[in-house]
């Protein structure tokens, strides 16, 4: 009988040099699930990869003095390097730089050409480098990008466009007449209220202005801009529009598109309409995940190391680690990552409850049976309810696997390891090794708490790669038939005779207060070892890139004091105010963005410096005219330019 197939897919990371705790959240969840599907007997394809074009690597790459290849080429070995760290198990990884993916995409972008959902015009708008996304003025957030909050650049040039506006109505229908599709529910709601029922606009889907990419075959002044080039790795990955699809015969539609939060749309709206234009069947299900915060705030590499997936395994563990990620937070929903958390799980649930068990079972039959319980056993009137207690764990594990719920699956797999050790409580060994007469009882007692165990380390495989091994290793499980997925539904597998033997413990307690001072020290000296490295990169890339200009370009810039006079916020904006300065014997308004680090109350009577002679600008319906200059910090943070002399206003700054 052939196998079920399941497809699995991760987005296709953006090669960076640091890949953060959120970058592997996604990955292993995505592993989760396809080593949960290998147990359960499916014949699954796990892709994940990298996205390798554009203007953002062509330009770090131009800075770094190599060319785009050469950059990516270093950058993925890293990926690959961390995804083995977490003992990630895909099938497949793609690069689109990889010369499969590259004539396939030409193909499909010059099938949507002759089929005339790609048209050739022009685009002028608001470009964000990082995001490589387009906005039109009323997406922009005080004119900057919406997604990153970063500046944006104003694009004109000549591009290719595809009829996204066109497959509007066949999108909306699909998702209502297929309500899996978009999950979890809010992820539908915002992709039909925000995007959808709007309206959609034509996509731009070429760039003339940098040439790292996939050439246009018919016209090589273009390449294939980010959409029709990163999205169709899902299917190029398996052989699509090469001489060999029959992995794609075999494996798509896919089943899970598993993506964060920020991208569904482009994974619900322009993928699925290229598919549409293509003809080809759409993905089963798309799942947008929340966010991993850290410590409340945003992930950024001036937090230092401790935000590094590598790090954290080499000081806690590669289970503990991948243990951590989907028990804390529901899968679907933002969480917050501390140290603290991480810490009190790896104590509570690992090491108390389910290292503890182990150990102290393995102790048990060591100490009362010399390793090996006897062969004729008695019962007790507690075993029943244990027994049921593992019956119904395993069908509401699957219940929860099924539907991506991991967080709700890990909870439920340990409602049955608490009341294996409530079983021990309630038996009491320690109680029955007096009695020589309770000798078979206690081997039976022990014989449940030990095949307990063996049903929990087969559950634990999705999430933890290294302790079932250990498990069988210190309860001599060799017989695979008593690791099998099935063999969770059958109560009473072990040998009646079997041998025990302790081994390390598999999860040592941590002492909380010893690990924070260390981990404080370790994120400060990470932290200065952080801002060193900018610094100097800063340097470096100020004595290389930065122009050098003459005395009479700087001239140009008119630098004059003024003195606030009235401060509001501005309405529809979280970052800008609206100042009134005296300038001299002017007025005039400036509008900054520094909401963020200032109130109204504290900005009247500042003593600031002024760009004079900056081009208006307009900004939320409201004019701007001049810039406040501020200092920036490492992390981003600013300050304002003050006069601390108290000189007139209208003073030039020399």
């Amino acid at each position: 009988m052939e196998k079920e197939k399941f497809y699995i897919t991760t987005p296709i990371y953006y090669p960076s040099d640091k890949l953060h705790i959120g970058h592997s959240y996604c990955t292993v969840a995505a592993d989760a699930m396809a080593r949960y599907k290998r147990l359960r007997g499916y014949d699954v394809m796990f892709l994940t990869g990298t996205d390798e074009h554009g203007q953002k690597i062509e330009r770090i790459a131009t800075s770094q003095g190599v060319t785009p290849k050469e950059y990516v080429d270093k950058v993925v070995c890293g990926i690959k390097d961390l995804w083995q760290s977490l003992d990630i198990s895909y099938d497949k990884f793609i690069r689109t730089t990889d010369d499969y993916h590259v004539k396939a995409v030409q193909k499909i972008f010059k099938a949507l050409y002759d089929k005339g959902d790609i048209y050739k015009s022009e685009y002028e708008g608001w470009y964000c480098t990082p995001c490589e996304t387009f906005f039109t003025e009323h997406q922009l957030v005080d004119g900057k990008c919406p997604d990153c909050g970063r500046e944006v650049e104003k694009v004109k040039e000549e591009s290719y466009f595809f009829r996204l506006s066109k497959y509007q109505d066949a999108l909306i229908k699909h998702i209502e007449e297929h309500p899996g599709f978009i999950s979890p529910q809010s992820r539908q709601t915002e992709m039909i209220s925000n995007f959808l029922k709007p309206g959609l606009e034509d996509l731009c889907v070429s760039r003339t202005s940098f040439s790292w990419g996939i050439p246009v075959e018919f016209d090589p002044g273009h390449i294939v801009y980010v959409w029709v080039d990163a999205l169709s790795n899902y299917i190029t990955a398996l052989g699509y529009g090469s001489d060999d699809d029959s992995l794609y015969q075999k494996y798509w539609p896919a089943d899970i598109h598993l993506v964060g939060k920020e991208i569904v749309r482009f994974h619900t709206i322009i993928w699925p309409a290229m598919l549409m234009a293509l003809d080809l069947p759409l993905p089963k299900q798309v799942f947008g995940h929340g966010w991993l915060i850290i410590d409340g705030g945003k992930m950024s590499k001036s937090k230092g190391n401790v935000v590094d997936p590598k790090v954290l395994v080499e000081r806690y563990g590669l289970d503990a680690i991948r243990y951590f990620l989907l028990r804390e937070v529901a899968f679907g929903q933002d969480g917050n990552f501390t140290n603290e958390s991480l810490i009190q799980r790896i104590n509570s649930d690992l090491a108390n409850d389910l290292g503890n068990l182990v150990s102290r079972t393995v102790g048990m039959i060591e100490k009362y049976f010399g390793g090996t319980l006897p062969y004729d056993q008695e019962g007790t009137e507690f075993d029943l309810d244990l027994i049921k207690t593992a019956s119904a764990t395993v069908e509401k594990f699957e219940g929860y696997m099924d539907k991506m719920l991991f967080s709700d699956a890990l909870s439920e797999l340990w409602v049955l390891i608490r009341r294996t050790n409530k079983y021990i409580d309630e038996t009491q060994p320690w109680v029955l090794c007096k009695d020589e007469a309770n000798q078979a009882k206690l081997a039976g007692v022990l014989y449940n708490i030990a095949e307990s165990i063996r049903i929990i380390s087969i559950l634990l495989q999705p999430f933890m790669t290294k302790a079932p091994g250990l498990i069988w290793q210190q309860l001599n499980i060799t017989d695979e038939r008593l690791t099998a997925w099935d063999s969770t539904k059958q109560w009473g597998l072990l040998a009646r005779d079997f041998t025990a033997a302790k081994g390390e413990s598999l999860f040592p307690r941590i002492d909380m207060k010893k690990e924070l001072e260390e981990l404080d020290a370790a994120l400060k000296a990470a932290q200065a070892e952080s801002i060193a490295n900018q610094m100097a990169k800063k340097e470096d890339e100020a004595t290389e890139t930065v122009p050098q200009i003459t005395i009479d370009d700087f001239a140009k810039v008119q630098l004059l004091t003024g003195e606030v006079i009235a401060s509001e916020a501005v309405k529809g904006s979280k970052k800008l105010l609206k100042n009134t300065i005296q300038v001299g014997n002017e007025t005039r308004i400036i509008l900054s963005g520094i909401a963020k680090y200032y109130t109204p109350e504290e900005m009247v009577g500042k003593k600031v410096v002024i760009v004079a002679n900056l081009a208006p600008r307009k900004m939320m319906g409201e004019v701007s005219h001049g810039m406040i200059l501020c200092a920036e910090d490492a992390d981003g943070n600013l300050s304002l330019v003050t006069d601390d002399k108290g000189v007139a206003s209208g003073s030039e700054v020399r």
